[in-house]
């Protein structure tokens, strides 16, 4: 009976959660210049499945099916991408100001982006660019931590700090040699983050290393708990914790760097989150994990909507998020500082 009272609130708020991610999904279709109700909205999504009596347009199609739910879709998925992935960082290194490129994966994705801008490539071309570099920054970020004898934790943090700020000033010197007409405007943009330019083709890049990445982290979500102990104690609990890390940094980069390659720069979500999500589920990673996923989610859901709409050109998402993180993280500094 104990066990019962304790399960069923959980599972209430993470249904809630559930409930709110679906109706942020949902009603996003129906925010924008063309406006579509959400009831035509929900006829159309069922039409693809069930014999629905056509009372909408055919524009309004058009408009939900092919303009508006490649951006959502990849929306609800980067969101809950980045902070299970913030969530897993934050637990494994036991820091709560840990992001999900604290590894440099966001870096090395930006100059890999950067540089196919300069050198002309195709979006397809960009894409793979981004990718690959996010993957070889962190490859190269544990090749260096490997030989910090001492603590892996601190060492890959470290070896975060420098391979990131190499990829930044990296990217700054291409920005400087980019022709400023053309290139360096859509360098600077895309740092800057958008979801503007998604397309069919993107989701079928990024929902399964997406899927990927985050499967593994759920099957493996009560083991997690073992992650935010010292080596000796999960050893004694016969859990290989080298192993259990080398997992969490795999997923969480794949997550990560392919959602950068495809939105650009989308900070403070992996950061933010994760907090949220801690307050209201708890810290055991079972319960943990779906909440993350489900609020960041609906976060970049409502922050997309609001690039969308508030003004007549769209604001760059990176800039919206960061008027969120900026403001919590200036308050965990200070609580911080209250609390030693």
């Amino acid at each position: 009976m104990v066990q019962g009272t304790k399960r069923e609130p959980i599972r209430a708020r993470l249904l809630l959660l559930l409930l709110l991610f679906l109706g942020c999904f949902f009603v996003s279709f129906s925010i924008g210049v063309y406006g579509v109700p959400v009831s035509e909205v929900v006829k159309i999504f069922l039409s693809k499945i069930f014999p629905v009596e056509q009372t909408w347009d055919a524009s309004m199609e058009i408009v939900v099916m092919n303009v508006r739910f490649p951006r959502i879709l990849a929306a609800g998925l980067i969101g809950a991408a980045l902070s299970v992935s913030g969530s897993v960082y934050q637990g494994m290194f036991q820091n709560p100001m840990v992001s999900p490129d604290v590894l440099g994966t966001s870096a090395g994705a930006g100059f890999g982006a950067a540089l196919g801008i300069l050198m002309g490539a195709s979006y397809v071309g960009i894409t793979g660019l981004s990718f690959v570099f996010g993957l070889l920054s962190v490859g190269l970020v544990c090749l260096i931590a490997a030989q910090h004898k001492n603590s892996l934790s601190m060492g890959l943090i470290l070896a975060g700090i420098m391979v990131g700020s190499l990829a930044s000033a990296a990217t700054s010197f291409l920005k400087l040699v980019a022709d400023p007409t053309e290139q360096l405007p859509a360098i600077t943009y895309w740092l800057m983050g958008s979801l503007a330019s998604i397309r069919r083709q993107d989701l079928l890049f990024l929902a399964p290393v997406i899927l990927l990445g985050m499967l593994p982290l759920f099957l493996l979500r009560w083991h997690l708990n073992v992650a935010t102990l010292a080596e000796d104690e999960a050893r004694a609990l016969g859990v290989n914790i080298r192993r259990l890390r080398l997992w969490i940094i795999v997923c969480a980069t794949l997550m990560t760097a392919v959602s950068v390659s495809v939105s650009g720069m989308i900070g403070w979500v992996g950061l933010v989150i994760p907090h949220f999500a801690r307050k209201y589920a708890g810290n055991d990673f079972k319960h943990l994990l779906p909440a993350a996923a489900l609020m960041g989610g609906s976060f970049l859901l409502l922050v997309d909507n609001l690039a969308r709409t508030l003004s007549t050109s769209e604001v760059p998402i990176g800039i919206l998020t960061a008027f969120v993180g900026a403001p919590f993280f200036l308050y965990l500094l200070l609580k911080g500082g209250k609390s030693a």
